[in-house]
């Protein structure tokens, strides 16, 4: 096949691109620019798609005998990515940035332009497997090294996307083993550290980066009860499950830590409360899509048995889940019906928030995810 292999700057697209060529693919390396800010260049193991990563992935490809590109992907990003992140936060969600990466830059906009020029795949380092089912769909797996999956973040991937995507390293059993295989085959990034934090933050200040993005605003803390117990900055520099920062000048009266349980944006209010309450056990999730063939209860509207995990690399809970469909609000009809997600948590969560991305499973089978509208407890009543 014509595989068209991102190339990340990283070990991990490193490898996956030498074991396509290996497997005979006619293979060329690609490298999205995601930023054209000057200077920007790794910090220790922050970051990602940078100078640096840059100038690691054409030594890759070099080393690997394969063509190199880089693709301007910068005003799609600002755009899609970054922009949509100011506007969840400035909206009081939590939003994951990545995903957003995964679903309109890697696996949409780069997809799309190479099948326009032919290509028949897009090779990554991600740690995920695709199997073709008996009637020849994809289904998108956990990898074998579960420690390292990301299956997670290619829960938004589609039917289409799948069958024209390829993880070579789905089967690998440790990262330990990627590495080693990358220096034995000369690769200058065998020992590159891992990038972590959000790319477009690379000092990790995410509250001080949208303090430049959001208007901040003083409004008031309150407690579970609605007694206001201190005052903020701005409710958009909080996160749900938050426990340091609070400053509150009202002490609880059991003296024990409290955490955010609630952002209201709209009233400028932060509610927090003991640890208790951050339990969650009902969620209901929009913006659906199915990774793959949607399983026969997604058309019927019945419930099923599943797992729900919120975080990358948080762990999964049973759960029971289902699909209605609903109209839009009049603010945004245009005429379609869209999927809502109901899902039940057999094992509470704490810390969720609206904007999170919650991903089902079926065994290591992803089949599919949705962005958080909301979560709550069924025994907890209503915030005031």
């Amino acid at each position: 096949m014509r595989v068209l292999a991102a190339m990340s700057g990283g070990v991990d697209s490193a490898v996956a691109a030498a074991r396509a060529v290996d497997a005979g693919h006619d293979v060329v390396g690609v490298h999205l620019a995601l930023s054209r800010m000057p200077g920007t260049l790794r910090t220790g193991s922050r970051g990602c798609c940078t100078v640096e990563d840059s100038n690691d992935a054409w030594r890759a490809c070099d080393l690997l005998g394969i063509p190199y590109y880089v693709w301007d992907f910068s005003e799609r990003f600002k755009e899609d990515v970054v922009q949509d992140f100011i506007d969840e936060y400035a909206a009081g969600r939590t939003p994951n940035p990545c995903m957003r990466c995964n679903e309109r830059i890697k696996f949409a906009a780069l997809l799309e332009k190479a099948i326009a020029l032919g290509f028949d795949a897009v090779c990554t380092g991600h740690y995920a497997k695709v199997i073709t089912d008996a009637d020849g769909n994809p289904e998108l797996h956990r990898a074998a090294d579960w420690a390292k999956d990301q299956s997670y973040v290619l829960g938004v991937l589609t039917h289409e996307q799948l069958k024209h995507s390829m993880f070579p390293l789905a089967d690998t059993p440790s990262k330990a083993e990627v590495r080693a295989e990358a220096e034995a085959r000369g690769l200058s990034v065998a020992k590159k550290p891992d990038s972590h934090d959000i790319c477009f933050i690379p000092d990790g200040d995410t509250a001080g980066w949208l303090a430049e993005k959001i208007e901040m605003t003083d409004g008031d803390v309150v407690d579970e009860s609605g007694a206001k117990v201190g005052g903020h900055t701005g409710s958009n520099q909080f996160t749900v499950g938050q426990r340091r920062g609070l400053k509150l000048g009202t002490p609880a009266a059991d003296g024990k830590p409290r955490f955010v349980l609630e952002i209201r944006p709209k009233e400028n209010k932060v509610i927090v409360g003991p640890h208790a309450l951050l339990a969650i056990d009902s969620i209901q999730g929009i913006k659906v899509s199915w990774a793959g063939m949607p399983i026969a209860e997604v058309a019927t509207g019945d419930e099923f048995d599943c797992y729900a995990q919120v975080r990358a690399h948080g762990d999964p809970v049973p759960a029971r889940a289902s699909v209605t469909e609903v109209k839009d609000t009049e603010e945004t009809d245009d005429g379609v019906t869209r999927q809502q997600l109901h899902v039940t948590l057999v094992e509470p969560l704490r810390g969720v928030a609206p904007g999170q991305t919650i991903v089902l499973y079926q065994g290591s089978r992803v089949l599919g995810q949705a962005t958080i509208d909301t979560a709550r407890s069924l025994a907890r009543p209503e915030l005031p």
